[in-house]
């Protein structure tokens, strides 16, 4: 770990209740997913075609009632069918009202929740009802009124850790900032979307905002020290401009975190640690600052302690995708293969960009023996760089253990077709590659030993 990489990590949560479905492939659609593809391509008119006969057998689903609803929108008779609906008094239709008026800017933060509220009463046992008047009473800023509909929401639909990301905010807007840590925490362990991830990293710049609380007349001070200290690369001016704002503020946690990312780079780490054991004293609940310790604590073999560090930045900021990825790495140097899966499963998923965390995941099920998900973890990386050589000789490799440890022989004349595919491919780009050449002889041999994970 050197000191430039420690230094690199310092370089509108927008709230959707909408859900988003993907189309179902192959070509046997059934009429409820033959509609959500309508809806995703905007046809409305064709989506209330195919929905109006599953509702009417299923006039209590609450999902179809959404799509519905959707549907009726997209196909531009909203006022229509909300003619229709004030012919019931019913939870269902209270609930499509309020899904059409939400819709809506100018009935989003009255009538809407008004008919949610009509809905809940009727059927207070729902969770999908409580969630819904939750988030229009958050997306109206009545973040006090929200919070016991969104908590009560998320208590009643466990499986839904995506709803726990709105209750974070209403809890970050009512002042209980720890709380909306552990809601975040909820939705990351949970299995987050892309979308989930989003929304989560964007609250967490918001409860973590290094510069809350420093004064305006400093921000263009402190901005241009990390000018000095990522652009320029000249730590040493980032030093001098940190150290001129700290004689004047010196309780403004973001400088000493700073002065500590500086000292690192010129690799004095006795000043560094000193910094950064100042900004977590005047800013405790900042995750960040307790990575940059781990990272300055791993670079010097101090395992222990940056084990410790990086624990403590997850507990305060769990989308820390570095710290999820070390903890991975400690696991998998203690064999301790349910952990490291579990760690570098959450690292993937919030950076699912991220060659390495990917690469250590299909390593871990290797070790594991599951081939289907090492073989998955490293397609979606040469998804994204088609000719990385070194993962396209890992999927040979794979796949040639695969070969070795087969219990039929169907099973091991597939995975052999498959490793000789891709180390066939390593060895026409780079046709000394010894790794692929023995695994190709070994596999066109009786050996029985295979090439293990690489």
């Amino acid at each position: 770990m050197t000191s430039q990489r420690l230094a690199s990590l310092a370089a509108t949560l927008l709230l959707s209740a909408c859900v988003t479905t993907s189309a179902a492939q192959g070509p046997a659609l059934s009429p409820r997913e033959q509609a959500q593809v309508a809806l995703q391509k905007g046809d409305g008119a064709l989506a209330v075609k195919l929905l109006l006969p599953l509702f009417e057998k299923s006039p209590t689903d609450l999902t179809l009632a959404r799509l519905l609803a959707e549907a009726h929108v997209k196909a531009g008779d909203a006022e229509a069918f909300l003619e229709s609906l004030s012919q019931r008094d019913d939870a269902v239709a209270w609930y499509q009202r309020g899904l059409v008026l939400y819709s809506r800017a100018s009935d989003a933060t009255g009538p809407a929740v008004e008919a949610f509220q009509k809905a809940v009463a009727q059927k207070p046992e729902e969770p999908e009802l409580h969630y819904r008047l939750g988030l229009a009473l958050l997306e109206s800023e009545r973040y006090e009124a929200s919070l016991p509909e969104l908590a009560r929401a998320v208590e009643k639909a466990p499986d839904r850790p995506g709803w726990s990301l709105p209750l974070a905010k209403a809890r970050f807007h009512t002042g209980d900032t720890k709380g909306a840590v552990n809601a975040i925490r909820v939705a990351v362990l949970g299995g987050p979307t892309p979308s989930e991830v989003k929304l989560a990293r964007g609250l967490m710049e918001q409860i973590s905002d290094p510069f809350a609380g420093v004064p305006a007349s400093q921000r263009p001070k402190i901005e241009q020290a990390m000018q000095w200290l990522e652009g320029a690369d000249v730590p040493q001016q980032a030093i001098v401009n940190l150290e001129e704002i700290e004689h004047d503020y010196p309780d403004l946690a973001v400088v000493h975190s700073l002065l500590g990312l500086a000292f690192a780079r010129i690799d004095d780490a006795g000043k560094a640690v000193e910094e950064f054991k100042r900004a977590i004293e005047l800013a405790p609940e900042d995750g960040k600052t307790h990575l940059y310790l781990g990272e300055l604590y791993l670079g010097r073999q101090k395992t222990k302690q940056a084990e410790e560090q990086y624990q403590a930045a997850l507990e305060r900021n769990p989308v820390l995708t570095e710290a999820w990825f070390r903890l991975g790495d400690f696991a998998l140097e203690r064999q301790d293969l349910v952990s490291a899966r579990r760690h570098f499963t959450i690292a993937s998923r919030l950076s699912p960009e991220s060659t390495p965390a990917h690469g250590k995941l299909a390593l871990v099920h290797q070790l594991e023996g599951d081939w289907p998900a090492a073989d998955r973890e490293l397609h979606a990386v040469l998804d994204q760089e088609p000719e990385n050589l070194e993962f396209v000789l890992r999927l040979g490799l794979l796949h040639a253990e695969h070969a070795f440890k087969a219990k039929s022989a169907k099973e091991r004349s597939e995975a052999s077709k498959e490793a000789s595919k891709w180390l066939d491919k390593v060895l026409e780009a780079q046709p000394e590659n010894a790794l692929a050449s023995r695994a190709l002889e070994k596999l066109n041999s009786p050996v029985t030993t295979a090439p293990g994970p690489h």
